[in-house]
């Protein structure tokens, strides 16, 4: 099965930017979904973002027009382009292959994933 390492989180101040990559152990091509969550202290790991394998996306509200999701397939890796960030978006991050019959419940064990964190 793929295994998938994400990397990129970091401390920044409001308004700044990440990028977090999530690097796969072989080809993504063949997966239909993928997508980013996020879980914060206290609270359950919610979808932030997906991507298709033809590259339609989809964004959670609180971060739509700030964050933007990518996939290339030549390099087996998915990024989620983090901009205008807001200490709400602190988290540690987790990229996941997606399934499921809406194809929004997320495949596989849950790795460490990457801390982010915004100062106000």
């Amino acid at each position: 099965q793929v295994q998938l390492v994400e990397s990129g989180g970091g401390l920044v101040q409001a308004g700044g930017s990440l990028r977090l990559s999530c690097a796969a152990s072989g080809s993504i091509s063949s997966i239909n979904a993928m997508g980013w969550y996020r879980q914060a202290p206290g609270k359950q790991r919610e979808l932030v973002a997906r991507i298709t394998s033809s590259g339609r996306t989809n964004y959670a509200d609180s971060v739509k027009g700030r964050f933007t999701i990518s996939r290339d397939n030549a390099k087996n890796t998915m990024y989620l382009q983090m901009n205008s960030l807001k200490p709400e978006d602190t988290a540690v991050y987790y990229c996941k292959r997606m399934g499921g019959l809406l194809g929004d419940l997320p495949i596989g064990s849950w790795g460490q994933g990457t801390q982010v964190t915004v100062s106000s």
